[in-house]
C-alpha cells in the first residue's frame, strides 16, 4: 500500500523519508605547486617580497650587459651584479619564488614559473616546487660574493646587527641566567655601601666608654691628688711612723678604682636600662624640636641593607664584627689590643633612613639615620661562629667571608658577631622631633644628651651623641610581618 510521504533507500539498506539528494557537481580542483620553505626570508616570499621592492634583483657580473635581460633564480639567494643591467628585463610572476622568462640564443625558450596558467606564448607552463632545471641553459653568472641579508632570517626587524651578542643553535640571542660570582657580587655590594651617600658607615666601635663618662680635667686632677696623697702618706709614715694618711689615701683610691671597674663592666647595660626606662612620647602631641623617645615597628626606606655574613635581607641597620683573642705569643688584632683579651679586628656597620610606626599614636615617622647622620646604636649582637685552629676548616662560608675581605685565618682564635634591625622589628629611637611640610621626622639632636648619675646602680653619667637606636636580639625571627 502506497504512502503519501516519499521515501528512499540508502546504500546501507536503511529506508528514510524524503527524496534522495541530487548529486552536486564537484567544483574544479585547482592544483598549486607546493610552497617552498623560505625560512622567513621575505625575498623568497612572493607577493610579500613585492611590498619590500625585492622582486627585481640584479646579478653581479664582471662587465655591463647588452640588451640581454637578466634572470632571477627561483629559490636561491639573491645574487648581486657588478655591472648595470639592461632595461629589457622580463616581467616576473611571483608565487612563493621569483621566476622570469629567459630568452635563449636565436629563439625563445619556455621559462618555468610557479604562478599564472600561461606563458608569453600562450602555452601552459610547467609547475615545479623545486629549483628549475633542464629545458633551457641559463646564462652563466660570475658572482663576486654573497650579499649580507637585508633582514634576519626570523623576519623580525631589530635595532642592532644580526650577529651582535652570543647566539644559540637556533640563531636567537643567548640569555645568560644564574647567580653571579659570589666574590664579585660581595665586592660590588661592599663598594655600593661605601660610596653610597644614603648609607651611614659606622666603622668605629661605639658604645659606653669610661673616658666619655669622666671629663679629662677631673680625671687628671684625681690622678694628681692620689699621687700627692701617696707621697705625703709615705713621708709621714717614714718620718713619724704614722700610717693614718697613707691608709686613708689607699682606701679612697681603692673605692674609686672599684667604681671605675664597675662602670667599665656594667656601663653598657646601664645605658640600655636608661633607654628602656625613658618614657615613650606621643607623636601627636610632640612639639617641634622636642627630645623624645619613639617605640614602634620598622619599615624599610628606599635603600634597604643586607647583613654581611648571614645575608639577612631588608635591613635598616647591620653590624658584623670579627674579634680575636690574643694570648701570650699571639698576634694583635689592632694597635691597642692587650694580651689575654678580645680585640676587634674587623667591623662593618651601616645604617640608612627608615620609617617607624609609633605604638602610642599610630603615626608614621621618618627616622634620619642615613646620609652620614650621628648614630649611637645599642643593638644586641649574637655570636654567629667561634673559630679556633682545630675547627677552622669546618666552616667554608666563614673562610669565604675572610677571603673576600683579605683577612688571614692562620692559627687564630676568632669570634664573629652579627646584629641587625630588619623590617618588622620593634625598635626604640631617641632623637628630636622635626616637622617639615607635613612630614614627621626624628633627627639627631644638635648636642649630646647626658643620662645623669644612676645612684642606685653606682653608674656614672654618660653622653649619648646623635640618634640612639635600641633593639634587642632579633635573630630568633620574632618580628612583625609588614
Amino acid at each position: 500500500m502506497g504512502s503519501r510521504f516519499p521515501s528512499h533507500q540508502l546504500s546501507n539498506g536503511l529506508y528514510v523519508s524524503g527524496r534522495p539528494e541530487q548529486p552536486k557537481e564537484k567544483a574544479p580542483v585547482v592544483c598549486s605547486a607546493a610552497m617552498p620553505y623560505t625560512g622567513g626570508d621575505i625575498k623568497k616570499s612572493g607577493e610579500l617580497g613585492k611590498m619590500f621592492d625585492l622582486h627585481a634583483e640584479k646579478s653581479r657580473k664582471s662587465g655591463p650587459l647588452g640588451n640581454q635581460p637578466s634572470r632571477n633564480t627561483s629559490f636561491g639567494g639573491a645574487a648581486s651584479n657588478s655591472g648595470p643591467a639592461s632595461s629589457a628585463v622580463g616581467r616576473s610572476n611571483y608565487s612563493g619564488s621569483i621566476s622570469s622568462a629567459v630568452p635563449g640564443t636565436g629563439g625563445s625558450a619556455r621559462a618555468k614559473t610557479n604562478s599564472g596558467p600561461l606563458n608569453k606564448h600562450g602555452e601552459p607552463t610547467k609547475r615545479s616546487s623545486g629549483p628549475q632545471s633542464g629545458g633551457v641553459t641559463p646564462m652563466a653568472r660570475q658572482n663576486s660574493g654573497h650579499l649580507p641579508p637585508i633582514l634576519p632570517t626570523t623576519g623580525l626587524i631589530t635595532s642592532g646587527p644580526i650577529t651582535s651578542g652570543q647566539l644559540n643553535s637556533s640563531g636567537a640571542p643567548r640569555k645568560v641566567s644564574g647567580a653571579l660570582d659570589s666574590n664579585v657580587s660581595m665586592k660590588m655590594r661592599a663598594t655600593s655601601f661605601a660610596h653610597n651617600q644614603a648609607v651611614t658607615n659606622l666603622n668605629e666601635e661605639t658604645g659606653y666608654s669610661i673616658r666619655a663618662s669622666v671629663p679629662k680635667p677631673i680625671l687628671w686632677t684625681a690622678i694628681l691628688l692620689f699621687v700627692m696623697g701617696f707621697v705625703a702618706g709615705g713621708f709621714i709614715l717614714a718620718a713619724v711612723h704614722n700610717s693614718i694618711l697613707l691608709v686613708v689615701v689607699v682606701v679612697i683610691f681603692g673605692f674609686i678604682a672599684a667604681l671605675l671597674i664597675w662602670n667599665i663592666c656594667w656601663g653598657t647595660r646601664g645605658v640600655t636600662r636608661f633607654v628602656s626606662r625613658y618614657p615613650d612620647a606621643d607623636l601627636r602631641n610632640a612639639k617641634d624640636g622636642e627630645y623624645v623617645k619613639v617605640t614602634g615597628v620598622v619599615t624599610c626606606g628606599n635603600f634597604p641593607l643586607e647583613s654581611s655574613f648571614q645575608r639577612v635581607p631588608r635591613c635598616v641597620y647591620t653590624s658584623t664584627c670579627l674579634y680575636e683573642y690574643r694570648g701570650w705569643d699571639s698576634k694583635a688584632a689592632n694597635t691597642q689590643h692587650r694580651r689575654f683579651t678580645w680585640g676587634l679586628r674587623s667591623i662593618e656597620r651601616h645604617a640608612v633612613d627608615f620609617y617607624i610606626s609609633d605604638f602610642q599614636s599610630g603615626l608614621r615617622a621618618l627616622v634620619k639615620t642615613g646620609y652620614g647622620a650621628r648614630v649611637t646604636p645599642y643593638v644586641d649582637e649574637s655570636v654567629v661562629i667561634d673559630i679556633n685552629p682545630e675547627n677552622k676548616d669546618m666552616s667554608p662560608e666563614f673562610l669565604r667571608w675572610l677571603r673576600e675581605r683579605n683577612l688571614s685565618s692562620d692559627d687564630r682564635i676568632m669570634r664573629l658577631k652579627e646584629g641587625y634591625i630588619n623590617e618588622g622589628s620593634t625598635v626604640s629611637v631617641i632623637g628630636v622631633v622635626q616637622r617639615n611640610d607635613n612630614v614627621l621626622m626624628v633627627v639627631p639632636p644638635p648636642e649630646p644628651f647626658n643620662t645623669g648619675c644612676q645612684w642606685g646602680k653606682c653608674l656614672l653619667p654618660t653622653s649619648l651623641d646623635g640618634l640612639v637606636l635600641r633593639c634587642e636580639d632579633t635573630s630568633n625571627g620574632d618580628v612583625i610581618p609588614v
